[in-house]
């Protein structure tokens, strides 16, 4: 890992990631009400398999996302991540 170079990403990257996160934690937050409704229910069976497979694949994208903002907003030798890092 300490070989990897970090590549700061485009601004318009970055605009985007900063977007879609609500959407994949608000899918995430859904997914998490949906699981909780199918387990008042009793057993689900395969609507509550498919509603946990949904919270996993939106939480990792929400994970992924917020490591990539995280990375990118780290690399301080990039004058992209230094212009839309908000200053103190």
């Amino acid at each position: 890992m300490a070989l990897m170079k970090r590549v700061a990403l485009a601004p318009r990257a970055v605009r985007q990631l900063r977007r879609i996160r609500s959407v994949y934690l608000g899918g995430a937050v859904l997914s998490l009400l949906g699981l909780v409704l199918q387990a008042e229910q009793g057993p689900g069976g395969r609507q509550a398999v498919i509603v946990a497979v949904l919270l996993v694949a939106f939480s990792a994208l929400f994970a992924l996302t917020v490591t990539q903002l995280w990375r990118h907003a780290r690399t301080s030798h990039c004058t992209t991540a230094q212009k839309l890092t908000p200053s103190a």
